[in-house]
C-alpha cells in the first residue's frame, strides 16, 4: 500500500477542536473527488467529533438499541459505530489507482497500522476473522458460552471507495465514555464476551498528542512520506 517513490507526501491534517460529523463528510467527499481529478493531494486528518452514532452500508435497525445522541447513515462500510471526544478518528483519503486497486489490501494495511500504533503503548492489538477491526484479549473477563476467551474492540475500521479514493477511515478509542457505546450493538457484535475498550480501559495513559506522534510514524512506515498543512 506505499505509494511511488515519485508521489509527492500525505497531506496531514490535525484538528484541536471537535469537528461536526457532517462538515467531515463533505469535505471527504470534496477531497476525494478532487484526488481522484488529480487536482488535490492524498490526506489524512485526524479529529475528534461531538457524540454521535453512525450507521455503515450494512447496519442493521434491531442494532440501534436506543438514540441517546443523533444518529447519522452514511456511505462507508460496516455497521452502527460511535464517534465521540476522547477517541482519535483517522480520515483516510488515498489513491488506490496509484497504490494498490485492493480493498481488502487496504484494509489489512489499516489494521497493521492500529496495531503497530497500540504496541507503541504496550497493547497487544490483533485481527480476527469475520471481525473487522482490532481487538484485544480480555482473560480476567467472563469467556463466552463456549469457553471463548472475552476479547474487547479497541479500533473500529469503516472505509468507502469513490473512483479508486478512499474515504472514512479508522476510529481508535484512546480515552472516551465506553456507556456512550451501550446504545447500540457496535458493529453487529451482540455476544457477551465481546465488548469494548480503549487505552484509558486498558490501565493506558496516554495523551492524544502521543497517540497522534505514534499515528504518524507507523503510518508513514506503510504507507510512506506525510507532510503537514
Amino acid at each position: 500500500m506505499r505509494a511511488p517513490a515519485a508521489a509527492p507526501p500525505v497531506e496531514w491534517r490535525l484538528s484541536d477542536a471537535l469537528v461536526p460529523y457532517e462538515a467531515a463528510v463533505s469535505f471527504m467527499e470534496a477531497r476525494a473527488s478532487a484526488i481522484a481529478l488529480g487536482e488535490a493531494r492524498e490526506c489524512v486528518w485526524l479529529l475528534e467529533h461531538p457524540p454521535i452514532y453512525t450507521g455503515g452500508s450494512s447496519a442493521k435497525e434491531q442494532d440501534l438499541l436506543e438514540a441517546r445522541f443523533p444518529v447519522h447513515r452514511t456511505g462507508r462500510g460496516g455497521q452502527f459505530t460511535y464517534h465521540g471526544p476522547g477517541q482519535r478518528v483517522a480520515y483516510v483519503m488515498l489513491d488506490l489507482s496509484r497504490r494498490r486497486r485492493d480493498v481488502r489490501a487496504l484494509v489489512c494495511a489499516l489494521e497493521s497500522w492500529i496495531i503497530a500504533t497500540l504496541a507503541d503503548f504496550g497493547v497487544k492489538g490483533e485481527r480476527r476473522a469475520g471481525r473487522v477491526g482490532v481487538w484485544v484479549e480480555r482473560p480476567e473477563k467472563a469467556k463466552g458460552r463456549g469457553g471463548e476467551m472475552a476479547e474487547d474492540k479497541i479500533a473500529a475500521i469503516g472505509v468507502r471507495l469513490r473512483q479508486w479514493v478512499s474515504f472514512h477511515g479508522i476510529a481508535l478509542n484512546v480515552a472516551p465514555d465506553l456507556t456512550h457505546f451501550s446504545g447500540i450493538a457496535p458493529c453487529g457484535v451482540r455476544e457477551s464476551h465481546l465488548g469494548v475498550t480503549s487505552l484509558a480501559d486498558l490501565g493506558v495513559t496516554a495523551e492524544m498528542r502521543s497517540v497522534d506522534a505514534a499515528l504518524r510514524r507507523n503510518f508513514e512506515t506503510i504507507f510512506g512520506a506525510t507532510e503537514d498543512v
